[in-house]
């Protein structure tokens, strides 16, 4: 039988807010399993102790935050009107059914006032990290590291052409103390003494955003842009580190020195990194070969000019330090010049009447040259633990970890765009969403851990259980074969 339906909603119900939460809800894991309490210390020395209006809790306004990168909620007046009428997400606040829910402009003026020029966000995330490794889902083992492009709130075609200063790499110090050494090996007397002044050139500078990178990639859209150079731990993909530069910062310059401050900041004992072929230079392979790092990097295609010998065809004796030509006529050390490369040149007496001449150089002296980096043999051991059985496991784990990460972060929580303007405010984007990403994480492996993830209890013990076994079984085997993974 077919009733008339009778109006409910002005009907009075005695209920709590905690049962209208289900119990598999996201909040209630995340609430169980990460202490938030920390951040009102973090902030405290930001307010007033005792003069002015009562302030929103700075624990609810930045869970109220983490709210909306969780669910991919880009507009705080909209995240706003969803705490309002969402129970889950009052339950999680503290808030009372009847309870006035805070203006979006609060959230904005803190950010613009309070919360500017401090460090609070990074802060916030490195707590969240350190919760992750008390918890024993970060061993800082294998780290992997990407970048990925956020598009700068800004037009493309509206820009200034200036002159502006390439970033510099942070280990041109230490190539300048190399290259006086390789120098002085070979018997040659040290360059002139000369300031490292960064590169000139003329770059595209936003009207709207000036902090952005104007970006061009092969592959990549054209435009501005802002680079998230991210960390993930190999363990449970838990993210490390979020470090924010314009779009046109090579991912090379940026790498050792968010490399030292992981290891530092979390006292991780990083063993083996992981990363593609844009961090595939001399000065990363020494970096890492200088902190007792194997690393494993893609392989990056050299440029080759069209009916000319490739570099691979000339042959290194490391013995005799020379290059062999595929005639078999050698290239002798002739100098290291200030980029770090040493200049190995043939014979042009010899060469005038090779046959190989046409397809080996254009030069007006018939003088082949031939480059190796100070830093060469580092590079290559790189490239040789590619190839290797176990560096070919480390390597494909990639994709399953940051590369995953960041597919992750643009599909659901809105990791596409840049919400705000400036790096700072980027930066900031970038470390809440990373931090939210941990918080999800964090919360879904503890419930199930601790089986109150809707499966039955006999069984999660038996899960977590076998999961302690297995990383027993897995810290043995390091023990006796560091070198496998």
């Amino acid at each position: 039988m077919l009733k008339p339906p009778t109006p409910s909603q002005t009907e009075l119900e005695m209920v709590t807010i905690t049962s209208l939460v289900p119990s598999d809800h996201l909040l209630r894991k995340i609430d169980a399993a990460l202490d938030f309490t920390f951040i009102r210390d973090r902030v405290a020395h930001l307010y007033c102790p005792d003069n002015g209006r009562p302030a929103l809790d700075p624990v609810v306004l930045f869970k109220t935050l983490f709210i909306g990168y969780l669910f991919g909620i880009r507009s705080e007046r909209q995240l706003m009107r969803e705490v309002e009428v969402n129970v889950a997400y009052r339950w999680f606040l503290g808030l009372r059914l009847t309870d006035k829910v805070a203006d979006a402009s609060t959230l904005s003026q803190n950010r613009r006032r309070r919360f500017r020029d401090s460090t609070v966000y990074q802060d916030i995330f490195d707590e969240i990290v350190l919760q992750a490794v008390r918890a024993g889902l970060v061993d800082g083992m294998v780290l992997y590291t990407d970048s990925t492009h956020l598009k700068a709130n800004a037009n493309k075609n509206k820009y200034d052409l200036a002159m502006a200063a390439k970033s510099r790499a942070d280990y041109l110090d230490a190539l300048d103390q190399a290259i006086d050494a390789d120098r002085a090996a070979h018997g040659k007397g040290p360059l002139k003494a000369k300031e490292r002044e960064p590169e000139v050139k003329e770059t595209k500078i936003s009207r709207t955003d000036p902090d952005a990178g104007y970006m061009v990639r092969d592959g990549k859209p054209k435009g501005f842009f802002y680079l998230d150079h991210r960390t993930v731990d190999s363990r449970h993909a838990i993210i490390t580190d979020s470090f924010v530069t314009p779009g046109n910062v090579h991912d090379s310059i940026p790498y050792l020195a968010r490399l030292d401050r992981q290891r530092q900041r979390f006292d991780l004992d990083v063993r083996y990194v992981g990363l593609d072929a844009g961090y595939s230079t001399a000065g990363i392979a020494k970096g890492l070969e200088d902190r007792g790092i194997e690393g494993v990097i893609g392989y990056s295609r050299p440029t080759h000019r069209q009916g000319y010998l490739r570099k691979r065809d000339f042959k290194y004796d490391r013995e005799v330090d020379v290059y062999r030509c595929p005639e078999g006529l050698e290239l002798r050390y002739a100098t290291t010049n200030r980029e770090g490369y040493r200049e190995y040149k043939s014979d042009p007496a010899l060469c005038r009447t090779c046959p190989l001449l046409a397809s080996c150089t254009s030069s007006a002296n018939h003088t082949k040259v031939v480059t190796r980096h100070v830093w060469q043999d580092a590079k290559d051991h790189i490239h040789e633990n590619r190839q290797t059985p176990w560096g070919k496991k480390v390597y494909a784990r990639r994709k399953e970890t940051v590369e995953r990460s960041f597919a992750d972060a643009k599909q659901l929580h809105g990791h596409r765009y840049a919400r705000l303007r400036g790096l700072a405010k980027v930066t900031e984007q970038c470390l809440l969403a990373a931090a939210a990403q941990n918080i999800k994480k964090i919360a879904t492996i503890l419930a199930r851990w601790r089986g109150t993830d809707g499966l039955g209890p006999n069984r999660k013990r038996f899960i977590h259980a076998l999961n302690c076994l297995i990383s027993e079984l897995l810290a043995a085997f390091r023990l006796f074969h560091p070198a496998a993974i």
